[in-house]
């Protein structure tokens, strides 16, 4: 095995897959098939339902939540198409393999800094609640959204130039085995970028420590409705952090991978690289859903109204609503109305 083919960095899931044994290699693709493609029809649902419930789109908490939808479905379906290349051995031109690569770093930064967004909103949400409005305007948040598109397309845009400025001109003519080590030619570019990371950690873990701690603090000395919304407000952030350690760890794992690779065993390699592309590309991603999608009161009623293939207003429609219909639109009636 190409050693350099077969690490990665934060995006990639190159090697993932590829070993000795071709029995493997089928059942191992196989199945990443059987687990990837219901998280990206599930991401793609929910993300259909924010577009067609408008009332959705004026708080900023779904508004956070669709962009984590819509990075997580086009990471996870560009993984998914990495996948299948390697399994059939599928080389391309470093110029259309680094272009690549810089999106999906870029799409691998997106979530983590929007939960981290979603996580200071409930705290102005619970620690300050008559701000929050003027805090998070649809504008702000907007502008807020497209600050974290930008800065997560920032770092490798940095290792691009600083691949380019040691590296000729027809390093980009090779063909390759796509991964993100093609912007990492150098020890200290990888020791740099590793150092970044640690940064960034630390910042995010004080932010997280901030923000959960003052709801703490806050669920503490409440009472009645306010107690149950902050309680609430508590849960959430603990799976915010919780979704921010498998981030972490999805981070992480490419320079486990590497020293157990030195290891020179590549059974065990390939265990450890399947086991942190489910755990830390998917499991990651799945916890999204789960958050908003399913826990949250409004988002869930709107998702059962449309799983029930109702796409289009009743309104418009001369026959009589059936009953069924009749209770999913009072539902949401009594929630918009809280």
């Amino acid at each position: 095995m190409n050693v350099n083919s077969s690490q990665s960095v934060n995006g990639s899931t190159q090697g993932a897959f590829r070993g000795n044994d071709p029995v493997r290699l089928h059942v191992t693709t196989a199945v990443a098939q059987v687990i990837v493609w219901p998280f990206i029809l599930i991401d793609l649902f929910m993300l259909l339902v924010y577009l067609r419930k408008q009332v959705l789109g004026t708080e900023a908490r779904y508004v956070l939540f669709a962009q984590t939808l819509l990075a997580d479905a086009i990471f996870l379906l560009l993984t998914n198409c990495g996948v299948i290349s390697y399994y059939v051995d599928f080389v391309v031109p470093m110029a259309f393999c680094v272009p690549l690569c810089i999106v999906m770093d870029a799409l691998a930064q997106v979530s983590p800094n929007i939960i981290l967004a979603m996580c200071l909103e409930r705290y102005v949400a619970i620690c300050m609640p008559l701000r929050h409005v003027d805090i998070f305007t649809p504008q702000r948040t907007v502008l807020i959204i497209t600050i974290i598109w930008l800065l997560s397309f920032m770092r490798p845009l940095v290792d691009l130039i600083i691949l380019l400025s040691y590296i000729a001109e027809s390093y980009f003519y090779k063909m390759t085995s796509c991964s993100y080590e093609v912007l990492l030619q150098r020890d200290w570019h990888m020791m740099m970028r590793g150092n970044v990371y640690i940064l960034k950690l630390v910042f995010t873990v004080l932010i997280l420590c901030f923000s959960y701690g003052s709801i703490m603090m806050v669920a503490r000395r409440a009472s009645g409705d306010n107690r149950n919304a902050a309680s609430k407000g508590q849960r959430t952030m603990l799976l915010h952090v919780l979704q921010l350690f498998f981030c972490t760890l999805e981070a992480v794992s490419p320079f486990i991978e590497a020293r157990i690779l030195e290891m020179r065993d590549i059974n065990l390699f390939l265990i450890i690289r399947y086991f942190d592309f489910l755990a830390f590309h998917i499991f990651s991603r799945a916890i999204s859903p789960l958050i908003y999608g399913f826990r949250d009161e409004k988002f869930y009623t709107a998702l059962r109204y449309y799983a029930c293939c109702k796409f289009n207003d009743i309104s418009t429609h001369t026959h009589v609503t059936p009953q069924w219909q009749v209770k999913y639109l009072n539902k949401e009636l009594q929630i918009v109305s809280k």
